[in-house]
């Protein structure tokens, strides 16, 4: 329904013969599908077009994607909903783990996991999300009227008008200029996260602790105090993280909290007004506690003029006036009128536990315990904060930051930037409390100097206080992973942390990067090595009785880490998760998992229930652990992916090639983030950044970080062991199960069109053999015929995908030919970069896990 409205929109806006061409390229790329012929006609049907025709096709291509991804989206959600309402709960859901953990092991040892839970998203501002705002405002709306639609419960009348909205939208949607015309700026890129909290998180967050409680006590919850503990905590690196981003400074840090306050104090107050005047219990039904009633006395005594505005409209309902006058205090908090504010989110949860406590003894269970109790969770999940800001910065800055401020003198712009961080996060931490911003995360972490280094800066960078700092190394190259374990021994030993873990708090943090490690030694080397250090890791802190929390720096593309967020939990080293898991949500992943309701519900349930399971009681076995009994398999597979994967990067002349074959250079020019595609302004690709490396192959259809060197490494073991690891060790099972979506979404024939703009046969037939034995060997060992023959459904999606994708290909392959072209006017290159740019919007909505 949608395709139709947008030819219709296309017909009535570009004219039939734009409609005409559209539907040309359409019929030709299906058809190419089944034989190459066709494929040639493609061609030079975009080649016949003027660059002006080939934009307009390609925005019709694009907004179609971002149309069949709603469709789906909405899809997903209605079948969520129709599954939940079966006699039996969704697997993977809260309600299935309680009570599979249950039978298991029994309701006190559950209770005592669930003590010491809790699910931490990190959202990152990672340059992968290719559309504007305004896009996804767009498509948003025509959800809103798709929902209409799809309500059975309307009139004819309603649905007739929400059809005509739907097809008004969507000619919204075709006239929206889909680029941005001036470069995003960090505080764009914070507004655009503030969305998904607004409409999403906020709201979904009491639902899924709702559930949890529901399931742990079904028959009395929402009448007696809650069983299930807050246990989601929001986290980002947006408007923080300045490694390679020279955009984030101490004053975008320091906005960035006030507009994350802003949003926060706006919903609580929302959330609480609205629970407050629907409380009309009155005093002869539902007297008020004397500690509620010293609380209004104590109003009545500091504010009389509006105790009895209160009074006069609410008589005798105490409970109501008394949370409408909380919701006022939270709007004079976001105001800043420091005399009736509230210091803390901690003030203001005493408040609402006060009433609570008092409509319980009032023996008002249900109103105690139901929607009040709704917004104490919230409350307790995103405090005054929101999410907890997290700062990132590259070692060697601190370094030499440090050597700057000890020599004395003239300090550089980059070392007093570093300093004027550290003293904006004590500002922070002086208004909105310690939590608000205390994690300082060290990427290319390589030993314990680079983490003394932000402490001793943190001592000269405020007159006054020195902020609170947790300063969490990152982990990235293979080299610095495998010396994890001892640079968290020393770190230990450091003055500040010892003082942390002398006062009580046991619990360590430690990032692993999965970026970088792929891009240096492929996937599967990658892989095997952050496993070894999550072993590591935790027998390390076991060892010393620490309590570890692995953050896991995950990108949205299976070369990035990627893929089902509750399989990746299960894959992880035996008791490495331990009741906490925290990774990052970047990019298109962030509207994909968080931007609908019923989508972002189902998301963290499972990867709550994923936690909760991995980290329940293990039963006494006598078998080895899977990483133990294929270690020799694993170390047979290791060598020959990464010699594999070196013999590519490493070749003479791969850089000079991958710059003509890739988009990698036109990509850097894009506007869809603040950060730089390169660290320091280099050219190499040591400093090319992870994500426009996997970026570029997406857009060429490759891939290739999701699964180069896998073929060779499997090539070089028995298939008789390789299919046993496959179906006895998790981690295995994930690997190759990624790695076969990624093979899926690889298209052999249009990578080899963007193969021949680099006029290297050897290299380019070397990538090719590799991509053939992998297919090969991935399913042998997992003894499917065709790729994802054991998921039906993504596999359907994506061949019913491919070839739409395959017509942006064929445009983004002229545009790249204009662009590269001797001598094209200001005019026609021009034309030729925004063709280019709307091919990569709309490649990165087909293929969805670009980054």
């Amino acid at each position: 329904m949608l395709g139709e409205v947008l030819g219709q929109v296309v017909a009535e806006s570009g004219g039939k013969e734009l409609l005409r061409d559209v539907e040309a390229l359409r019929r030709l790329v299906i058809l190419a599908r089944d034989e190459a012929g066709y494929e040639r006609r493609a061609e030079k049907l975009v080649a016949s077009w003027s660059l002006q025709r080939a934009e307009s096709v390609a925005r019709a291509f694009a907004c179609y994607f971002h149309l069949a991804n709603l469709a789906e989206e909405h899809h997903r959600a209605r079948v969520l909903r129709e599954r939940d309402q079966g006699p039996r709960p969704l697997p993977e859901s809260l309600a299935a783990t309680v009570a599979e953990l249950t039978s298991r092991h029994g309701a006190r040892r559950l209770r005592k996991v669930l003590s010491n839970f809790e699910v931490h998203p990190v959202f990152t501002a990672h340059p992968t999300e290719a559309r504007r705002r305004a896009v996804v405002t767009a498509i948003r709306r025509v959800g809103e009227q798709l929902d209409r639609l799809d309500d059975r419960t309307r009139s004819e009348g309603e649905r007739f008008e929400a059809k005509r909205r739907l097809v008004e939208e969507i000619d919204t949607l075709w006239r929206t200029g889909q680029l941005r015309q001036t470069q995003v700026q960090p505080l764009d890129e914070v507004r655009s996260v503030m969305a998904v909290f607004d409409e999403t998180l906020f709201l979904v967050v009491p639902e899924i602790y709702r559930a949890l409680d529901r399931a742990l006590s079904p028959a009395d919850s929402g009448r007696r105090p809650p069983l299930a503990p807050p246990f989601l905590r929001f986290g980002s690196w947006v408007g923080g993280d300045r490694d390679g981003n020279p955009s984030i400074t101490a004053g975008v840090t320091a906005a960035t909290m006030l507009i994350q306050s802003e949003h926060v104090l706006i919903a609580l107050e929302n959330a609480t007004g609205r629970v407050g005047r629907a409380l009309t219990a009155d005093a002869a039904t539902t007297p008020p506690s004397a500690a509620l009633r010293r609380r209004l006395s104590a109003l009545r005594q500091s504010e009389p003029t509006r105790f009895s505005e209160l009074e006069k409209r609410s008589p005798s309902e105490q409970h109501r006036q008394f949370l409408i006058h909380v919701a006022d205090r939270i709007r004079i908090t976001r105001l800043g009128d420091a005399k009736q504010a509230y210091r803390s989110a901690a003030e203001l949860l005493d408040d609402l536990r006060i009433a609570q406590l008092s409509l319980a003894a009032a023996g008002a269970e249900r109103l105690a315990y139901g929607e009040l109790q709704h917004v104490i969770w919230q409350a307790e999940t995103f405090g005054f904060h929101l999410a907890e800001l997290e700062v990132r910065q590259h070692s060697l800055v601190h370094l030499r930051a440090l050597a700057e401020v000890r020599a004395g003198g003239r300090r550089s712009p980059e070392t007093q930037e570093v300093l004027d961080t550290l003293g904006a996060i004590a500002s922070v931490q002086a208004r909105f409390g310690s939590d608000a911003c205390r994690r300082y995360i060290v990427s290319f972490t390589r030993d314990v100097e680079d983490i003394t280094a932000v402490y001793n800066l943190a001592d000269h960078a405020t007159g006054g206080v020195a902020p609170t700092l947790e300063v969490i190394p990152l982990f990235e190259t293979v080299a610095d992973l495998r010396r994890s374990a001892a640079v968290m021994e020393a770190l230990i030993k450091l003055k500040p942390v010892r003082r942390r873990l002398a006062e009580g708090d046991r619990r360590m943090e430690v990032m692993l990067g999965y970026s970088d490690s792929t891009k240096e030694v492929g996937p599967l080397s990658a892989t095997l090595a952050l496993h070894d250090a999550q072993a590591e890791l935790t027998a390390w802190a076991a060892k010393r009785g620490l309590s570890l929390t692995l953050f896991h720096g995950r990108g949205g593309a299976l070369g990035r880490g990627g893929g089902p967020a509750n399989r990746a939990v299960r894959a992880q080293a035996p008791g490495s998760v331990g009741g906490h898991f925290k990774v990052t949500e970047q990019g298109e992943v962030i509207f994909a998992r968080y931007g609908n309701r019923a989508i972002a519900r189902r998301h963290l349930e499972q990867v709550a229930s994923a936690v909760l399971e991995a980290s329940a009681p293990r039963g006494a076995t006598r078998s080895k652990p899977p990483a133990e009994r294929f270690r020799k398999l694993a170390g047979q597979v290791d060598v020959a992916a990464r010699a594999a994967y070196q013999e590519l990067v490493g070749a003479d002349g791969f850089e000079e090639w991958f710059a003509k074959i890739s988009p990698i250079e036109e990509l850097s020019r894009m506007r869809i983030a603040s950060r730089p595609a390169r660290r320091g302004g280099g050219h190499s690709l040591d400093d090319l950044r992870a994500i426009p490396w996997v970026f570029a192959w997406s857009q060429m259809r490759l891939n290739l970080p999701g699964w180069y060197g896998l073929g060779s490494g499997l090539a070089a073991a028995r298939l008789e062991d390789l299919q046993r690891a496959y179906a006895s060790w998790p981690l295995f099972n994930v690997m190759l199960d990624n790695a076969e979506m990624s093979l899926a979404k690889t298209d052999r024939r249009i990578a080899i069109r963007y193969l021949n703009l680099g006029h290297d046969r050897a290299l380019a037939g070397l990538l090719l053999h590799e991509y053939d034995l992998t297919k090969d060997r991935v399913l042998a060992v997992t003894g499917h015929k065709r790729l994802l023959q054991d998921r039906r459904v993504l596999s359907w999606a994506i061949e019913l995908r491919n070839p739409y994708v395959d017509a942006l290909s064929h445009l983004q392959l002229r545009a790249l030919r204009a662009l590269r072209a001797k001598g094209p006017g200001a005019r026609e290159r021009a034309v030729a970069e925004r063709l280019f740019l709307l091919t990569v919007n709309g490649v990165a909505a087909g293929l969805q896990n670009t980054g």
